[in-house]
């Protein structure tokens, strides 16, 4: 990955899991708590694609199960949200651009509910039943619907930091140039008007005006004789 893509998904990452232990986790809300950790990640995925998902999610991840209060094993978020990293990059668009929120929605959903069964599922495997004590179905209703309601929140910005960190500082120069010359020439087709240096500007409709004038009084003249 990038300098600017380790850095950026260094802080955000942090800022999530600072933010979901400290105020998301003290809310004692029925059900899942909402996972601000992988909203980041997806938000990261959906630009990066998914290699940088995959590593974006495995460092978040690692970090969340090193973190305290983690009472699991370690590695077991780290391949949760790898997995889910690089699935949700798979669904990167093209062009880099969201045509609609649908999309964006579905992958949240869905990346909410594999990473309740898949946490709960690895939990089976080295013996951690408190999924089943807790209730799966109650776990992966509410922890869909929590990343759902908070996911227009965080990854449309998360999303926008990420494209901006993207971007060189001269290109974006390239490109507003470039956006003016195409506005100045909307203009030039849309109103017939030339502008700048171009032929026929303001000063040619000045002189086609006079000799129109011009004409006009001339034939009125000739009319009265």
């Amino acid at each position: 990955m990038r300098v600017n893509r380790i850095l950026l998904s260094s802080a955000l990452v942090v800022v999530a899991l600072v933010l979901q232990v400290s105020v998301l986790a003290r809310l004692h809300l029925p059900g899942a708590v909402p996972d601000l950790l992988l909203l980041t990640v997806l938000g990261l995925a959906l630009v990066y694609g998914h290699v940088g998902g995959a590593l974006v999610g495995f460092g978040a991840g690692l970090l969340a199960d090193l973190a305290p209060p983690a009472d699991h094993a370690a590695g077991r978020y780290a391949l949760v949200l790898c997995t889910i990293g690089y699935l949700a990059g798979l669904a990167k668009p093209e062009n880099g651009r969201l045509k609609s929120a649908t999309g964006p929605m579905v992958v949240v959903v869905a990346a909410a509910i594999g990473t309740t069964l898949l946490y709960a599922g690895v939990g089976a495997l080295v013996g951690d039943t408190a999924a089943r004590h807790v209730g799966l179905g109650s776990l992966l209703f509410t922890a869909a619907l929590y990343d759902l309601l908070l996911a227009p929140f965080v990854v449309p910005g998360i999303m926008a930091l990420a494209r901006r960190a993207e971007n060189d500082p001269l290109a974006e120069t390239g490109s507003a140039a470039k956006s003016a010359n195409i506005s100045s020439g909307w203009l030039s087709s849309g109103t017939g008007l030339k502008i700048g240096g171009q032929r026929g500007g303001l000063g040619s409709l000045k002189t086609k005006a006079r000799t129109r004038t011009a004409r006009v009084g001339r034939i009125k003249g000739v009319k009265r004789l």
